[in-house]
């Protein structure tokens, strides 16, 4: 299925959820529009919220995991620094969407203690991700490739007996440089989840089932 084909099925159902909602019906002919235009920022805030926690678990539980047991280091590394960038981006964009829609929702000044807590673990989310994309991301991409063409350099030299030592301390530093940007992006991500996480528990509250 192609990616117009897909956008259109969740177009689609986002519409056939809409038409049957009960909120819709039940509302009056003088609220109706207030009571759809808050609906619309619930939807965004949901929808925000459950791709973000969704991908974030997925890949930092699951997926890297899988990939690491089952791809070659130098082949992980380099899907990795394709893929990390599009999915710090993509919980960019969701965080920033559950934040405005929240904000909307609960002003601040009206905003009760709790509520004020769940925009800062939304904030956090979202600046946890932009770190992660802007500086530690592209960062620790560099050091890879970098470790990459020394391990490379290493075992031409080792082929040839030609400056061994030179290389593997050159190496030795761009393995340490990596391990530590590295460390601070899995960090970051981990702490942005469990932002994300803070907020699932606040909404599994308002949820009535």
């Amino acid at each position: 299925m192609g990616w117009l084909m897909r956008f259109l099925a969740v177009v689609a159902s986002l519409a056939v959820g809409v038409k049957f909602s009960p909120e819709i019906f039940e509302s009056s002919s003088d609220d109706q529009k207030s009571s759809t235009g808050t609906a619309i920022f619930k939807l965004a805030h949901l929808l925000g919220f459950a791709t973000a926690w969704g991908a974030a678990l997925w890949v930092t539980f699951i997926g890297i995991v899988i990939m690491f047991k089952n791809v070659q280091r130098r082949q992980f590394g380099n899907l990795q620094s394709k893929m990390l960038p599009a999915y710090f981006t993509m919980l960019a964009v969701c965080c920033a969407i559950s934040v405005a829609s929240f904000g909307y929702l609960h002003p601040w000044k009206s905003s009760s203690t709790k509520e004020k807590y769940q925009l800062g673990f939304l904030l956090s989310a979202f600046a946890f991700n932009l770190t992660n994309l802007f500086v530690f991301t592209p960062v620790t991409i560099k050091r890879m490739k970098q470790r990459h063409r020394l391990e490379k350099e290493d075992e031409i030299a080792r082929s040839k007996s030609k400056e061994i030592a030179k290389v593997d301390s050159n190496l030795a530093a761009a393995r340490k440089k990596f391990g530590i940007y590295h460390g601070l992006s899995s960090l970051a991500n981990i702490l942005a989840f469990s932002s994300l996480a803070m907020h699932s528990w606040y909404l599994a509250n308002k949820i009535n089932l």
